[in-house]
């Protein structure tokens, strides 16, 4: 839903509320003193909701920030005690000359009162918090299963085609054996790299080991390629078996160095880091920006690996670029 389309329905909402409420104190003739302490009762009210919509439940509504979620709320209690002790009791005796309280109202009555007409909105905002995040899930899982359909009648479409060189590949490797070592290296790469992109497991995500080793007969191809003029440095640090991650998540961006970048100059050379800490895993590209024509093939491309995160790593990513003279890095944190 747009951000307009969101503001117009709260916008609509809270018309609608207080229309009724002020409807009902106009119907049943109520002093008109009570109008004041209503103005400032629903300001009051729509701050504290949007304290807890907009930044409490956001921020602290997970499973592992309990204590935080509880002092966001307090702080929501208490600035709505605050404020309506600031309108009602300073500057209403002040300027208009009447108050909520008596005076003669103890402080301890004062709050415990107001965490009474407090806690209403509290519990409101939780509820319509719940309820946009149910709504966007089940949107987010459809968009899910239409795309899952979408590609599982893409493979089976392709699959045929696929096996079939991958197979044709092995056979030329083994033709390739007696003419040229770095000729049947290269057909053995090439055939890991169909044979990776052919892996399949029933939650879409591998090993970050074998990401890895995808990365590597990646980046050994090229390397065949444009021998002895070819500067890449890739490491890693803290990869082992027991991580997962979604597959061909990585690649896109080693391909869009490769694509996009200078290989060949030895004062910029394409610079990856990939490094699991944790449950964090981080990768960092780094290439100088060719001048060059750019290659014109097809690839998966960083506006689609942008979808593909916010969907399989919903709130559990981010993804900055930076291009700053003629330097391009890219570095990707995920929770895994």
């Amino acid at each position: 839903m747009s951000k307009k389309k969101t503001v117009a329905i709260h916008v609509l909402c809270w018309l609608v509320y207080l229309s009724y409420n002020y409807l009902g104190i106009l119907l049943h003739g109520s002093d008109f003193t009570r109008y004041y302490f209503n103005y400032s009762m629903s300001f009051i009210e729509i701050i504290e909701f949007y304290i807890c919509y907009l930044w409490v439940y956001p921020r602290f509504m997970k499973r592992n920030k309990v204590p935080q979620l509880i002092l966001g709320i307090l702080v929501a209690l208490a600035a709505f005690i605050a404020l309506r002790y600031l309108i009602e009791e300073m500057l209403y005796p002040y300027f208009l000359g009447i108050r909520n309280y008596s005076k003669d109202t103890s402080i301890t009555y004062y709050i415990q009162d107001n965490i009474y007409w407090g806690s209403f909105y509290i519990i409101v905002a939780a509820a319509v918090w719940n309820s946009k995040n149910v709504l966007q899930s089940e949107k987010t899982n459809q968009i899910l299963k239409e795309e899952a359909v979408k590609s599982e009648l893409a493979f089976l479409k392709s699959q045929i085609n696929p096996h079939f060189l991958y197979n044709t590949l092995n056979y030329i490797y083994s033709l390739a054996i007696p003419v040229s070592d770095k000729m049947a290296s290269a057909v053995l790469r090439l055939s890991d790299l169909m044979r990776y992109t052919l892996t399949e497991s029933a939650d879409g995500k591998v090993s970050v080991v074998k990401e890895v080793d995808y990365l590597e007969s990646y980046i050994e191809l090229f390397r065949m390629r444009f021998d002895p003029n070819f500067y890449v440095s890739f490491h890693t640090d803290g990869i082992n078996d027991n991580q997962r991650i979604a597959a061909l998540l990585l690649i896109p961006f080693v391909e869009n160095a490769f694509k996009h970048g200078v290989v060949n100059d030895p004062e910029h050379p394409v610079e990856i880091f990939l490094e699991v800490t944790g449950k964090t895993l981080s990768l960092k590209v780094k290439n100088k920006i060719s001048n060059n024509q750019k290659d014109r093939s097809s690839g998966v491309g960083l506006i689609n690996i942008q979808r593909r995160l916010q969907l399989i790593y919903p709130e559990k990513y981010t993804l900055n670029i930076e291009n700053q003279d003629q330097i391009y890095q890219s570095t990707l944190i995920i929770k895994l």
